[in-house]
């Protein structure tokens, strides 16, 4: 918990100069962690899979980031000194602060990226004070890259800024490997602004997509190169406009982006896309500046209300709203997270600029789709009910991630529930698998989820007019060799906007068990004491008052199975449809259950509750077919929980299993 005096916490982060406070709020509390001569940040002691010069390097490079933009911009911080003594340390083969030549795929080459970006942005500050043996020693570290192996992703955009900041210096660098680099980048390119990362045939599209990486790289190079090459720089800014009518689709009223994919310790990283749209003066159709410049201090506004984010120093903890190694990669450093100061590009701009200047408009969504698809990462946006998320199918990570299925495989993903993590291997609490489907042959000890899917594909009712035809996600996994799992998500309807539908078709010739889960929810009641257990008629009866409590059905004595959460955080709940889609055996041998999730699951809540249906399968030669309908609406950002009136006439509707739907069952 940060001290009250951490300023951070306190911005309200609407003007230039609130933005400027808060890079220099960040960046005060690293002089205490600097090392004698500047070169390295040491944060802690956690591991990664380099080595741990390298990931003090990290912890060096990444605030550079927004101090670089901060400077080029015409603010001033007087700590920058430290890190221009830094540069001399670190790339002196002589200096106990040496940071080491990189070898090939070398940690030491992401951090390239952001030390030749200060090159090109504020050499004034960090290259020209140095002495002519600094700054031979700095050229030639940073060239060291060209030449090395690099993986096949978004890695090479580090070396492209590397030789782009050489290249800015008038110093010696690899023209031949910069444009090698970019037209291999290029051939990632998809359509309608997306990029994957990753090998082909791998579908792989989250922020590296967006404003980890590609995106953002692609907009400051189009900035910063446009003289040199502008035909491709043109080609980047339109990949943008074009990026930026879905990417708007992935945050909700209250500035929360959705927590999809790996690398979520970057935080407000995830809004970076917006202020490099900006940095790049990239005008949007439809998107006024006003617009964009509240997507981004929306979502830095976000963070100043989740004190977990920071140590009591004031520095980044690795996680995501609180501390939690469960959720993180091999590679996140202490330092990882302050990718996060991608964010401060803006900084960089005058104070007479459209983005400054424009008064700041709220979340547009009054003007966007409520229900959106998106073929290429695979997704359907939803904002109806006060809720956004995104349905899901297709993706996975091209290598095996820790939590990889938990990562890239739910079904959901929401801006409020966030999403959970497995902390262990035994029981349905530990394993947490909210918002998909988990499976288990030994009666619920231990379970198996999606991680990689066939043939994942958006259809459509109507597909000559997309626009304004039903479309569902479908795809297919394969738990085992002998079991074949067909999921369809349908998004919600504007009759029953708190819904969206699942359906699934289970093939096994073996007895399984099946959890079919919802959003999971904070689960504990305002006194921090867990969910009690209510009775199912405290949920449409009484005053008011938002609900505390947790109730599931009682069979064999209603027709469908049920569970639901409500505490603070919101609503949550699920309910078996299957009696509504087709007469079925399956229909009486599920259960509804709610289910305690071990602590630091949830990567938003620490504490956390999921309702799900148990099911049993018997094994057959048939297809099995059953329905969940998922039911959830959120608190808004400083609200706790919501007022029964706000959903009980929602939950007690049945939400309507589509006509397409139906004949996708019954014509299988």
């Amino acid at each position: 918990m940060p001290s009250e005096t951490f300023d951070f916490l306190n911005n309200p982060l609407r003007t230039r100069e609130d933005l400027q406070r808060a890079c220099t709020t960040l960046l005060d509390p690293l002089q205490l962690y600097t090392s004698p001569n500047g070169a390295r940040i040491k944060l802690g002691y956690t591991a990664t899979h380099y080595d741990d010069i390298a990931a003090q390097l990290e912890g060096f490079a990444r605030p550079l980031w927004g101090l670089a933009s901060l400077l080029h911009g015409g603010g001033d911080y007087p700590g920058h000194e430290r890190w221009t003594r830094g540069f001399a340390a670190g790339t002196d083969p002589n200096s106990d602060e040496f940071w080491g030549f990189t070898r090939g795929k070398d940690q030491r080459m992401v951090e390239m990226s952001p030390i030749g970006f200060t090159l090109a942005m504020a050499p004034e500050k960090f290259f020209q004070p140095l002495s002519q043996q600094a700054k031979d020693n700095l050229i030639n570290w940073l060239g060291c890259i060209n030449g090395k192996d690099m993986p096949d992703t978004n890695w090479l955009w580090f070396r492209v800024f590397a030789n782009l900041g050489l290249s800015k210096i008038n110093a010696p660098y690899s023209a031949s490997q910069l444009k090698a680099d970019l037209d291999h980048l290029d051939t990632f390119y998809l359509g309608d602004g997306w990029s994957r990362d990753g090998p082909a045939g791998v579908r792989q599209l989250d922020y590296y997509s967006g404003s980890f990486a590609i995106q953002y790289a692609q907009l400051v190079y189009s900035k910063l190169a446009a003289k040199e090459d502008p035909e491709r720089c043109e080609a980047y800014r339109e990949r943008a406009r074009l990026f930026a009518k879905t990417f708007i689709h992935w945050f909700d009223e209250d500035g929360r982006s959705a927590p999809f994919g790996r690398s979520l310790t970057y935080r407000f990283a995830m809004a970076s896309f917006w202020g490099a749209l900006a940095f790049a003066d990239v005008e949007v159709p439809g998107i006024s500046w006003g617009t964009i410049k509240g997507m981004l201090l929306r979502h830095m506004r976000y963070w100043t209300t989740q004190p977990g984010a920071f140590t009591r120093d004031g520095v980044f903890t690795i996680g995501y709203t609180y501390p939690n190694m469960n959720m993180t990669e091999n590679y996140n450093s202490p330092g990882s997270p302050y990718w996060a100061f991608k964010a401060f590009i803006p900084l960089a701009l005058p104070a007479t600029h459209p983005f400054w200047t424009a008064e700041e408009e709220p979340f547009p969504i009054a003007s966007i789709p409520k229900v959106f698809a998106s073929e290429h990462p695979g997704h359907i946006y939803s904002h109806l009910g006060g809720h956004t998320f995104l349905l899901s199918s297709g993706q996975s990570c091209h290598y095996p991630l820790r939590a990889g299925a938990e990562k890239y495989g739910k079904l959901a993903y929401s801006t409020a529930f966030g999403y959970a993590v497995p902390t262990g291997t035994l029981l349905l609490d530990q394993h947490a698998p909210d918002n998909t489907i988990a499976l288990s042959e030994d009666g619920g000890v231990v379970w198996k989820v999606r991680r990689e899917c066939d043939d994942a594909r958006i259809e459509y009712e109507n597909p000559s007019d997309k626009a304004n035809s039903l479309c569902w996600l479908r795809a297919v996994w394969r738990p085992w060799k002998d079991v074949e799992v067909e999921t369809i998500l349908v998004p919600p309807h504007s009759d029953t906007p708190l819904w969206h539908i699942r359906v699934h078709r289970i093939k096994t010739r073996r007895e399984l068990t099946s959890s079919d889960a919802g959003f999971s929810n904070y689960g504990q009641r305002k006194d921090g004491r867990a969910l009690d257990a209510v009775d199912a008629s405290s949920i449409t009866s009484g005053d008011d008052a938002v609900l505390d409590g947790k109730s599931s059905s009682d069979p064999p004595t209603e027709d469908a199975a049920w569970a639901l959460a409500s505490s603070a955080g919101g609503v949550v709940a699920v309910r078996d449809l299957t009696h509504l889609a087709l007469p079925s055996p399956s229909a009486s041998r599920r259960k509804g259950e709610v289910t305690i999730l071990d602590a630091n699951t949830n990567i938003v809540f620490s504490r956390s509750i999921m309702p799900t249906i148990i099911g049993s399968h018997l094994g057959s030669s048939r297809d099995e077919w059953f329905v969940t309908g998922i039911f959830a609406l959120p608190s808004r950002l400083g609200q706790e929980g919501v007022p029964k009136s706000a959903w009980v006439s929602e939950w007690i509707k049945n939400p309507v299993v589509p006509d397409a739907i139906l004949k996708i069952i019954k014509g299988a």
